[in-house]
């Protein structure tokens, strides 16, 4: 299901510009929206869950524009959405929560729901947990809750909006899978500012800075944004002053550093070879 975005603003009370003209295709498959928080990521999801209006500019999704009501319905009627913040009844059971959403979706056949629901809490790995309440899952069995309410009606577009936030490793990686795994003939907008999460699930990304379009293309297009701008740097004394430092690592008496830098930060430094992460610096660092 295609995304097309243009000229798309959103301004709130006060004059505080969230999105600024901004123009975005998003294709079938895995997508990944980068940027730090405050960077208009939340308000494009909302928006195109049809949660919020914009300003001005249109929104097409499938077809559908979601200025009008006819195209904003269509939408919703094949749209998942994972808020940020998923609020849950936490004495229900996981299996009477999705019971609920089901019945709020128009699944009317209790049959139906009864099936879609094991289906989904045996994507999700929750089965075993089915029966117990919310209020006692961990933050990743929560937002693997969150994932099989949002797919309860089986969605050609599902968004998820910063899904690994507060997890530990573990969780982390198992819900980057499943993400991936949903992947396919649908597609599934990530919206993060975790780097690693878009490095290890998307070939195709964009990232939002104040509101604006930084950057579209695919994660290599991104890397190559540091090259020849990264360089390591072992030395007993202070990190230099030229460049910035991305991490510091104790090795012997001093320190190793990995800087991003135009020019090598110290006769002694090394060239390295770029990540994601340091193309998505050295990128933020060329828009300042």
């Amino acid at each position: 299901m295609r995304i097309e975005i243009s000229r798309l603003t959103k301004t709130y009370k006060g004059g505080v510009h969230a999105l600024n003209g901004l123009d975005l295709d998003v294709p079938t498959g895995m997508y990944g929206l980068l940027g730090s928080n405050g960077a208009g990521k939340t308000t494009l999801m909302r928006i195109l869950a049809g949660l919020l209006k914009p300003t001005s500019g249109t929104v097409r999704v499938g077809g559908h524009d979601i200025a009008t009501a006819d195209g904003r319905l269509a939408v919703q009627r094949t749209l998942g959405y994972l808020p940020q913040d998923l609020g849950v009844y936490p004495d229900l059971t996981a299996r009477q929560f999705l019971d609920y959403i089901a019945l709020l979706k128009g699944i009317d056949s209790r049959p139906a729901r009864r099936r879609r629901i094991g289906e989904l809490l045996e994507v999700v790995s929750l089965t075993q947990d089915a029966d117990r309440r919310l209020k006692g899952f961990s933050g990743g069995m929560l937002r693997r809750a969150g994932i099989a309410q949002a797919l309860l009606a089986d969605p050609r577009l599902l968004i998820v909006d910063e899904p690994t936030t507060g997890l530990d490793p573990e969780e982390r990686i198992r819900f980057r899978t499943l993400l991936s795994q949903l992947a396919g003939e649908r597609t599934v907008l990530l919206s993060t500012h975790i780097v690693e999460d878009v490095a290890q699930t998307c070939r195709l990304l964009a990232v939002l800075t104040k509101g604006r379009l930084a950057f579209t293309g695919d994660v290599g297009e991104l890397v190559s944004q540091a090259d020849h701008r990264v360089w390591t740097l072992t030395t007993p004394g202070p990190a230099p002053s030229y460049g910035r430092v991305v991490a510091a690592v104790p090795e012997g008496t001093g320190m190793r550093y990995r800087l991003i830098a135009p020019t090598a930060p110290a006769p002694h430094a090394r060239p390295a070879e770029p990540t994601l992460e340091d193309g998505y610096l050295a990128l933020m660092e060329t828009g300042r």
